[in-house]
């Protein structure tokens, strides 16, 4: 079985040291972000399977963080277990209508956090979506329509060059040499020399890149291949 991996958002360490203590124990992989900025940063940069968000932080309060995650079709579907001091129904309420998954008020016990987040990912793991918009940078990439757009400007990407984009990003960090992206991309096409792949990348940077000369996105590492940077 996979392991679940868990973001923790709490400003205060204490907190943060606890439920990443109980949860590793339960076999959760944790990861933790101390004010709503980081907290998204992490969530473009990697996946997760349930975010624990405390309602006071810094800059982006919780209730705000939530409504932006809730309106990303990269974040729409994460489970969220809000987490905070403040216990009146109110705030319960408007938590809940926001989008979160459930409500834990502080002080709490480790065993009920862990029991809520399991009962939370059962309820959330049937419809479960596949991602169907990728956002790398200033790229957001639709894997529906096969668009791609900088900056909110549509990119005229051909058919192959779409598909090469798409491989690196849901792959980034990974170095592919010419004969691995002609398998990958081009599959069966016959006569397809490995310098075709050159040209390609040559293409796709004239697009995606403010200087191709020296790209953001699509990186080469000389004798091996390419690979999309990991920490856009």
């Amino acid at each position: 079985m996979k392991t679940k991996t868990v973001l923790v958002v709490d400003d205060e360490p204490d907190i943060v040291e606890l439920i990443s203590y109980n949860l590793a124990k339960e076999g959760f992989q944790v990861s933790s972000a101390s004010d709503g900025e980081e907290a998204l940063n992490n969530l473009r940069k990697g996946s997760f399977d349930l975010l624990i968000l405390d309602l006071m932080l810094p800059g982006i309060q919780g209730m705000e963080l939530c409504r932006i995650l809730r309106n990303s079709p990269q974040t729409e579907s994460l489970p969220i277990i809000m987490l905070t001091a403040k216990g009146e129904e109110v705030d319960r309420i408007l938590g809940l209508e926001i989008g979160a998954d459930d409500y834990l008020t502080k002080p709490f016990s480790p065993r009920e956090l862990v029991a809520r987040i399991r009962a939370v990912l059962r309820r959330t793991g049937e419809k479960t979506v596949e991602v169907k918009v990728i956002r790398v940078g200033n790229l957001l990439i639709n894997k529906e329509t096969y668009s791609v757009s900088k900056n909110e400007k549509s990119l005229a990407l051909s058919s192959t060059e779409f598909k090469l984009l798409l491989y690196l990003v849901e792959r980034r960090g990974k170095v592919f040499s010419r004969d691995q992206l002609l398998d990958a991309v081009w599959k069966d096409e016959s006569f397809v020399e490995p310098r075709t792949v050159d040209v390609h990348i040559r293409r796709l940077r004239t697009q995606i890149e403010d200087d191709p000369s020296h790209p953001r996105y699509i990186k080469t590492r000389r004798g091996i291949g390419y690979y999309l940077d990991a920490d856009l």
